[in-house]
Parts: structure tokens; sequence; C-alpha cells
């Protein structure tokens, strides 16, 4: 997934330049778009929410406007929405913005327990089987805004929302009507490799925020691979004090201690984002066999490796000592995640040999479930055994093998759920085009329209919608090491991502969508994330 496949040379890139034209082509725009549309506040939207009804007077924030959550009989974690909430809209607004008791406030009589009376209410309503478990309901008045859905996740999905309603600095009006908002996919995800360069925590931290606005609900986290071992591990502390000592291009690198890491853990949990660990194996392990040599299969540990060649290193399969450290590593590592899901790689293993691979695949997936975890692992794993439940992530592109494709489809057929990352629309890492500094081609170029040119419900050949769990969008930093870098990468290409997941198939189309992406860019600015300006986006 992560290849430099130098062999293909000019013939990738002219494949590349032929696909990104045929996406503009097939969404009939051409290359510099026509100037932005003027959209209503609902228009602007981002991911495009499933129903709107615009309708009356709206709600003009002030001095007096409160946030009113949890009291008597409600969770505790209403609470901490509505103060995340506020926390939120502070800095644009001005506006103190108190979190008070949600007992109070004026009853409009629609239904949906009132109207805010005086600023924002949140509501849960456990009888709101249509909101479903992300779903909300979004009411505005001239008497005040009221959220209201089943679960606390989905009220801090429709702050998100309400967030986008206001000005991006000053208080502003909400416009009157009801927004009614659900998920397509259940897994809406975003990865980062802290492998390749290594990235502290707080920056870390940032993304989840980032994702978190835009109803992405997972962080998929590459902690290790052959340039280096990110995340402490007790009983093995070569792994990250000297493994963790290395990155691509010569770099210090750096880890995590497990301290940092529930640091992390908990603040996206807050952020209703779910963290998913990767350790990859039985591949991708140089930097483990060169803190411990007898991971290898001559007991003679490696030297640490610092460039951006795939497929070289491999667990020693016929060692028992290899299954006693993936337990040991997966079982530490477990029992820090919160969330249901371990990921153990398995791609690119092109140093494993087939039979080896499979019975290794079988062991750790048995290690992940006497760890009690859910087992997530790259497509190939669909070649070998995938066990009861595991999820595959498909990361092919437009010419990967058909025979490969049937592989996976096969899995899904037997009742394995897919998560779709398709590296010529999803990685992060594809350089836009030719003139991108960072980034890589070996998929293509990505530029903004082709990032949303794809139905994830349809994508692979005989794979229904229902075998999709979600989408994820991947950046793997073998060419990026800086904030800006980062954010060139993903911005404005993730929002993309993050509104296939969402919104439903309906709603989906590059002319009104690009406006909704150039509606971001103010708030991107405000946030100071360094966005590549796709020429294809009329950026204000």
């Amino acid at each position: 997934m992560r290849v430099l496949r130098r062999t293909l040379g000019t013939l990738v890139v002219l494949a590349a330049v032929s696909a990104a034209s045929a996406c503009t082509a097939a969404h009939g725009d051409d290359a510099k778009p026509a100037a932005a549309a003027v959209l209503t506040p609902y228009g602007r939207l981002l991911p495009a929410p499933s129903s709107v009804r615009a309708e009356g007077p709206g709600y003009a924030f002030g001095a007096g406007t409160v946030v009113r959550a949890g009291g008597p009989g409600a969770p505790e974690e209403v609470r901490r929405v509505g103060e995340l909430l506020a926390e939120g809209l502070r800095g644009p607004t001005g506006l103190p913005l108190p979190v008070v008791d949600g007992s109070g406030g004026g009853d409009g009589g629609d239904g949906d327990g009132g109207d805010g009376g005086d600023g924002v209410r949140l509501r849960l309503d456990g009888g709101a089987a249509d909101l479903g478990e992300e779903g909300y309901r979004l009411r505005t008045t001239a008497t005040g805004v009221t959220l209201t859905a089943r679960t606390p996740a989905g009220l801090f999905h429709a702050g998100q929302t309400l967030r986008q309603l206001l000005p991006v600095r000053g208080a502003g009006t909400v416009p009157g009507g009801t927004v009614t908002d659900t998920p397509r996919f259940a897994y809406r995800g975003a990865m980062i490799d802290v492998a390749r360069h290594h990235f502290p925590v707080e920056q870390v931290k940032r993304y989840v925020d980032q994702l978190a606005q835009y109803k992405i609900n997972t962080l998929h986290v590459h902690l290790t691979d052959d340039q280096g071992w990110r995340i402490a591990v007790d009983s093995w502390p070569r792994l990250a004090e000297y493994g963790g000592a290395s990155e691509v291009g010569g770099g210090p690198g750096g880890s995590w201690s497990k301290d940092d890491y529930r640091a992390l853990a908990a603040y996206a949990a807050d952020r209703y984002v779910t963290l998913v660990p990767e350790i990859d194996m039985p591949g991708h392990v140089n930097a483990a066999q060169a803190a411990y040599g007898e991971l290898t299969c001559d007991g003679k540990a490696p030297a640490r490796y610092t460039g951006t060649k795939v497929g070289f290193s491999s667990l020693c399969v016929g060692k028992e000592r290899t299954y006693e450290f993936i337990d040991d590593v997966l079982g530490e590592l477990a029992a820090l995640t919160p969330g249901p899901y371990l990921h153990i790689g398995g791609d690119e293993a092109h140093s494993t040999p087939a039979a080896d691979y499979a019975r290794f695949m079988d062991r750790a997936q048995a290690v992940v479930a006497r760890h009690g975890k859910t087992v997530m692992a790259w497509h190939q794993l669909a070649s070998a055994r995938p066990a009861p439940g595991a999820v595959l992530q498909y990361w092919g592109h437009d010419r990967t093998p058909a025979a490969e494709k049937a592989a996976v489809a096969a899995a899904a057929r037997a009742g394995h759920r897919l998560v779709l990352s398709p590296a010529d629309h999803a990685y992060l890492d594809m350089k836009y085009d030719r003139q991108t500094g960072p980034g890589l081609a070996w998929a293509g170029y990505v530029p903004a329209p082709r990032a949303y040119a794809w139905n994830p419900g349809s994508y692979l050949p005989d794979v229904p919608e229902s075998a999709v769990l979600g989408v994820e969008a991947p950046l793997w930093t073998e060419t990026i090491s800086t904030r800006a870098d980062w954010e060139l990468m993903a911005f404005p290409r993730l929002l993309s991502l993050a509104e296939l997941a969402w919104s439903p198939a309906t709603a989906l189309s590059w002319p009104a969508h690009r406006e909704r992406l150039a509606a971001q860019g103010p708030r991107l600015d405000a946030q100071d994330i360094t966005y590549y300006r796709a020429p294809e986006v009329p950026w204000p």
C-alpha cells in the first residue's frame, strides 16, 4: 500500500493524469471552476445533511445565550457534550455561553421538548428511533435551538452542525428550520502513520479535533513499521527505546509513553472518535527486529532502517518466541485501548511465504480474540483465513488484479465487513498533481474531484453496500514530517471523504460539493489549517 513502484515510471504518471482528467470530465466540470455560488447557511453544511427544512425566523446569539445540558436525570455525558460545544463556540462568537442545567428553557410544543428558550438546549430522546446511534435533529426558532438525539454521540454531531451554521467570526443568527441527519456508514475514518515520521500526541489531538468537526468517528493510528516503533511496551522496553529512535531520512524519531497513548484515547473518546491502533505484522517489522534480534530467524538484529522500501522484513513464523512477542505487545495495547478493534496489518508481507503467512495470521488473530478485541487487517488477510468477525480494510486501486478483488468479495460474502480505502481515491499522501511538493504518486495523482468521484456502496464488484462498514482516508508519512505538509495533503480531500461516508448517496454531487468545500475555506483559515487551494474549487 505504500510501495514506491518506480518500475511503473511514466506509465503510472500518464495513467494518473488520464484518470484525473476523466474524473473531472465525468462531473461535467472544466479544470477551472466557475465563480462560487451564494449558498444559504444550510447549503454550506458539510457533510451534506440527510434532510433540511428551512422555515420561520432564526435565533440570534447574544450576551444572554446559554447552553442547557445535563441536569437531574440526565447522563453526565450530556453535560460534557454541552461543555465541549460551548468551548468550541466561545472563541468564534466572543460570547460567554455558560453551560447550565438543561431542565429549564421554554417549550415550543413541537414534540421536541422545547426550543431552548434562551439559547441552545441538548436533549436526549431514547424514543427517537429514526435517529439511530449517531443521528440528530437540530430545530431552530426565534426563541432558541434544540439539539435532539438518542445518544450523546448524536448530540455531539448536532453541535458540529450548529458550529457551521454560525459565522466564522461574530455571534450571528442561526437560520430557522430543522435539520434531520443520520450517517450512511457506521465507520467514518482517517488514518495517520506516525511510524515513518514521528509526531507528538499533541499534533494527533489537533487532528482529532479536525476530524470530529466533520463527523469522522474513527482514527486509525499506524504505530509501527520498518522505520520506527512508536508505542512503549513494558515487557519489551527496547521496542520504543531503541526501535523508536529512527525515522525516514535519519531523524531522531521518538515514541509515545503509555500515558501519552491513554491521554490521546481519552481525548478522542470525549469527541466520539474511536482509536484503532495498528501493529503491522508479519512484515514491516525491521524496527522491532533491530531492537530484539531474537525476533529474526537467525537471531541477528538488523540495522535500523531509514529508507522507504517495503516488503523486506518478516517475523520468524517458525519460532515460538514470535508468538510470545505478539501476545505481550497486543495484550498491553488491548489494555490501553477502549475501542473494539486491534489492527494487525498483514499487508506487503513479501518476505513471508504464503503458507507461513496464513499460519501466522491464524495465530495472530487468535491472540487478538484472547485479549477481547476484534481483528482489523489490510485486505491481504482475505487470501488467508480471516477469523469470524474480522474486518478487512481494502486499499487497492483501479489496477488491482481482478483475482485480488474477487478474494475480498468472497470474504464479504462470508460475512466479513469491509472498510474501503482505495489508494487512488482515499490515500491522502497521493500528490494532487505534478507540482505538489510532498507526497507520492504510485497510485496516480488524486486531485480534489477524484477523491470524491467514487461511490463506496458500489465501488467493489460483487460487494453490496450492506457489506461495507465504512470509509477511511489514510495518510502515510514517508514524505511528510511537518504539521504543514500533513494538513496540506489532508485538506480539503479529507472533507470530501467525510461527506462520502456520512451523507446519503442521493446528496452526492461534485458541482454542489465543491461549493460546500469552498464555503469551508474561511473556517479552515480561522483554525490556521494549511490546506491546498485546489484549483477545481471556487475558494472565496
